[in-house]
């Protein structure tokens, strides 16, 4: 049946009788999956999510029946467009995610396609074992997409590609035939023939084709370490074992559905020891690869002074970058051992080696595992860094991984900087330089005519430069659509007939991701923008220096890497790591909001709903903003896309009941008793919860019988002859927690400041951002650039105590007043807490506190601020300081107060802060700075926290009576 007329109303009620799992053709489904992290765009059928094998089967014999495609889909990273496709897409990635089994006896282990990697290599290396290919995307990439697209890493120097690694696979084809594919001797070959069948006649005829094909396989697939283009043909061969499995690798999910995978694993060196080399230019990094592969690290990477450079420009990772020796290229080796002792060795064998040579190149062995993890942290942000770069042309795909022999890399390295010389084309180069595959995005105008026919040149004169060198067109992302024409270059057309006889042994009707590697679609069609792309230059409240003042600008910064779909560490994204679904991640946003702006499968601009449901159970954490290599912020895109939603519509009752808290917080002060017993008492709190949205489960925090403001002004003025520093006092302080207010007061002034308060109490609106409430937000910021003109013109300090706050004037206030010189020096002249300490009192000496302590970070804090400061004071102080990857609390603000979102904040908190907090010693000091935390902290384990404030004043207080 023709797609065109498929009945894609009729298939998607058949799924969703037919399959456990979730059924998804609505537009916004359908938009969210149209990406993945390449230049292509094509809008799926429908979208499919199984939750067990059954269903998978199911939904295959579902669109065998209607003549409709079928795309599997991991982690949807794929740089060369085969993740998308106008096909039912089938997300594997949300159940189908599990480790069946791991033997560390036969070291190997038995997974679900959708079985993230970096979960198999955790369990591993319980038994120091490893899965070895580990692609940047470790935390969150799939090995079903790793299996498709035959991944590489750091470590395949170590163990090999992703086809080394595959010892069977459980397999479905398109027509419902179901197969365990592996290796086979001559024996099983003749009994799978003589049984015949579909599994017999597969298998006949790829040993007819294999025989057909033997001497050119032989003469013309690259003997390189790096070789990811093309079908494995290959492994057909009877040298290699006739290995249908490892045949299949690397297919891009064009012959067939894989169930699950027997994987190989590797011991895995307990002791790693780093030695970046630093080299004049990445030319001569490259020139001495083969030197120091004599000495087998287990992995060697490359990057040159351009990376370096951006990432210094967008400011990521500076503290790791100043760790690198001199140079313009360097070489990043790791070395293995027992233990340290013996990978310090390997590496220093390496050093004396390189000394003795001409022309040594600056070393730097590292011995400390945070700052190697540190240097490896610049290697694995090399996409992200070079995307968008201020005063740069965004920077794309399209010939990003090409790979040659690992001993003519810098020459490769001069001649591909030459072609893109002819091009006018800028990058910077990276990769893994120790197997010979190079790591670029370039920037490339794929909006015009004459960009996209000048990209076709390129591609073409690209790939015939790697062929003259013996490469290959893909060393690691694969063919997809972006390389598919010029596979005739590298293995000329016999070869490329072959591969198309491969894919129709296995899937005659051509529906297995149809366009991919096999008559395949040009690298200039489906582009993600091309020459229609129109998107609308809307009016904006963010104003986006960044990306030059441009919201067209800003809903092209995600590059669909999807790191915000890791669950192992760091902060974003709080919701995806309890949904799993696409949608909830900054990613599934981030394309949603490209779509909404495209107006093409989703048509309602501002009015979206299905952008709405997206935005729902986003916690505006701001984790993305710091954790995502490419910056984006989706809590700002947030509170405009709410702003303009709500232009035409009604907002919620929370939105007033929370947004509008220092309101009530004022009123509430006049009478704080009767106010705390009408929360508390049965009837009256419920239906103050009813009327305001809360969630029945929260207890309503209780206001202070007396506001720090009032406290303050009571007091006799301290340090009249010292230093003066605004004290902020922001709402939750103010109303709610003012110890916290009082105990930095004691503090500052025992450091020496003449502690102020501004005239009067003015929120920074922080609250008022989650709901879109721009134009009340910059009313309240124009109030307190206003009263704070003075103290700004004088350059005198304000430090905040609420993360949230600060994050306002580091972040929102020069977002809204780009251009205002006094919204500008109020930001750089804004400090929290324990940063102005270290910064601003550098001779005030820390009292000592002798306890133990787990210190958790505001989610602002980390993104904005930073908590390296928070860790320093609290060490300066003497304690004995766990620091928490805690993620987000989950409580991020009124999201965990409110009834729909109770459940996903609890399990956001109970992911790893609210464990550890209950699993603490009784006599330990829990840390939390953020006003939210203290709150999910106290009503989910009925502990109390402390702000860092309290914590010193604990200090002072105990060294005083002492």
């Amino acid at each position: 049946m023709p797609i065109s007329i498929l009945d894609d109303a009729a298939l998607a009620n058949e799924l969703s009788r037919n399959i456990q799992g979730e059924v998804r053709f609505d537009n916004g489904s359908r938009a969210l999956y149209a990406t993945d992290a390449s230049n292509y765009r094509q809008v799926p059928i429908g979208v499919v999510i199984p939750k067990t094998v059954d269903d998978v089967i199911a939904a295959v014999a579902a669109c065998n029946r209607y003549g409709a495609p079928i795309v599997s889909r991991g982690g949807g990273t794929s740089l060369a467009g085969q993740c998308c496709n106008v096909a039912v897409v089938m997300d594997m990635s949300k159940y189908l995610n599990r480790i069946l089994a791991l033997d560390p006896d036969k070291k190997t282990a038995r997974v679900e396609p959708g079985c993230v990697l970096d979960d198999l290599r955790d369990a591993a290396e319980k038994h120091h074992l490893t899965f070895a290919p580990d692609p940047s995307t470790h935390t969150h990439n799939t090995l079903g997409g790793m299996i498709g697209n035959n991944s590489c890493g750091v470590h395949s120097v170590m163990g090999g590609k992703t086809v080394d690694n595959v010892i069977e696979l459980d397999v479905l084809l398109y027509d419902g035939a179901r197969l365990k594919v592996g290796q086979t001797d001559i024996k099983e070959f003749e009994r799978i023939v003589a049984e015949g069948g579909r599994r017999g006649e597969i298998y006949a005829r790829l040993k007819a084709l294999c025989d057909q094909q033997a001497d050119r396989i032989r003469s013309s697939y690259p003997r390189i370490p790096r070789r990811v283009s093309g079908y494995n043909l290959d492994e057909l061969l009877p040298e290699n074992g006739f290995n249908v499995a490892r045949a299949l690798v690397g297919t891009e999910g064009t012959c067939v559905v894989i169930l699950e995978a027997t994987l190989r694993l590797v011991d895995s060196p307990p002791s790693r020891s780093l030695l970046v080399l630093g080299y004049p230019d990445v030319f001569s990094a490259g020139d001495h690869v083969p030197e120091v592969l004599k000495h087998k690290p287990i992995g060697l990477e490359g990057i040159d002074d351009r990376l370096v450079a951006d990432m210094k420009a967008i400011n990521l990772h500076p503290e790791d970058i100043q760790l690198l020796p001199d140079g313009g290229g360097w070489l990043l080796a790791e070395f293995g051992g027992k233990d340290k002792k013996e990978s310090d060795a390997l590496a220093t064998a390496c050093m004396e080696a390189l000394k003795q040579a001409g022309n040594p190149p600056t070393m730097k062995l590292f011995d400390d595992p945070k700052q190697e993890k540190m240097i490896w942290k610049v290697r694995e942000s090399g996409l992200g860094a070079t995307a968008h770069v201020p005063n740069k042309k965004i920077t794309w795909e399209g010939w990003e991984d090409a790979a040659v022999p690992p001993d003519k890399v810098g020459d490769y390295l001069r001649d591909f900087r030459k072609l893109l010389e002819q091009f006018d084309y800028a990058c910077d180069l990276y990769g893994h330089f120790g197997e010979g595959c190079i790591h670029t995005r370039i920037d490339f105008d794929l909006e015009t005519n004459d960009g996209i026919h000048n990209f076709h040149l390129f591609l073409n004169q690209a790939a015939n430069l790697v062929v003259r060198y013996g490469g290959s067109l893909s060393g690691e992302h694969g063919d997809g659509q972006s390389k598919a024409e010029f596979l005739p270059l590298m293995f000329g057309d016999e070869l490329v007939q072959a591969f198309r006889e491969f894919k129709s042994i296995w899937d005659p009707d051509g529906k297995m991701n149809p366009g991919k590697i096999v008559d395949a679609y040009l690298p200039t069609e489906n582009l993600r923008l091309g020459t229609d792309y129109k998107p609308i230059q809307p009016a904006t409240h963010f104003q986006y220096p960044k990306d030059k003042g441009r919201f067209s600008r800003v809903i092209l910064r995600c590059v669909g890497i999807g790191n915000c779909r890791q669950h192992h560490s760091q902060t974003m994204c709080p919701s995806y790591k309890v949904t799993r679904e696409e949608q909830h991640s900054t990613r599934g946003r981030a394309r949603l909001l490209f779509e909404t702006m495209r107006g093409e499968v989703i048509k309602d601009f501002w009015q979206s709903e299905e952008m709405k449901e997206a935005l729902n159970l986003c916690l505006a954490c701001k984790g993305c903003k710091g954790d995502c290599p490419v910056n984006v912020d989706m809590a700002t895109y947030k509170a405009e896309f709410l702003s303009h939603y709500y232009q035409r519509k009604r907002r919620p009752r929370e939105a007033y009941a929370f947004g509008w808290i220092n309101r009530w917080a004022m009123l509430a002060s006049y009478a704080p008793g009767a106010v705390n017993w009408l929360a508390k008492t049965p009837g009256f709190s419920d239906l103050m919860k009813s009327v305001s949205g809360m969630a029945p489960q929260r207890n309503i925090p209780q206001f202070a019988p007396e506001t720090f403001r009032h406290w303050f002004r009571q007091r006799t003025p301290q340090n009249q002859d010292k230093p003066p520093v605004i004290l902020w006092p922001d709402t939750f302080n103010n109303h709610f927690h003012p110890e916290t207010a009082i105990a930095a007061v004691e503090v500052l002034e025992a450091a020496g400041f003449q502690v102020r308060l501004p005239n009067r109490h003015i929120c920074c609106g922080r609250p008022l951002y989650d709901f879109g409430m721009l134009d009340r937000a910059k009313h309240q910021l124009q109030q307190i650039l206003s009263d704070l003109r003075p103290a700004i013109d004088s350059g005198i300090p304000v430090v905040g105590l609420e993360p949230a706050c600060i994050a306002v004037f580091r972040d929102e206030l020069v977002n809204l007043f780009p251009n205002d010189e006094a919204a500008q020096k109020l930001s750089r002249q804004t400090y929290f807490f324990s940063e102005f300490l270290l910064k601003k009192a550098p001779d005030f000496k820390f009292p000592k506190l002798e306890r133990k302590a787990i210190l958790h970070g505001h989610c602002h804090q980390k993104a904005i601020i930073k908590t390296d400061d928070e860790q320093i004071v609290l060490r300066k102080l003497g304690l004995d300081c766990q620091w928490l990857d805690s993620g987000c609390c989950g409580m991020a603000g009124s999201f965990g107060f409110e009834k729909d979102k109770y459940e996903v904040s609890k399990q956001i908190g109970e992911l790893v802060l609210l464990p550890a907090v209950r699993a603490a010693p009784p006599d330990a000091l829990i840390v939390a700075d953020g006003y939210s935390c203290r709150e999910q902290i106290a009503q989910m384990t009925g502990q109390h926290s402390l702000h860092s404030a309290e914590v010193i004043r604990m200090a002072l207080q105990e060294n005083q009576q002492g």
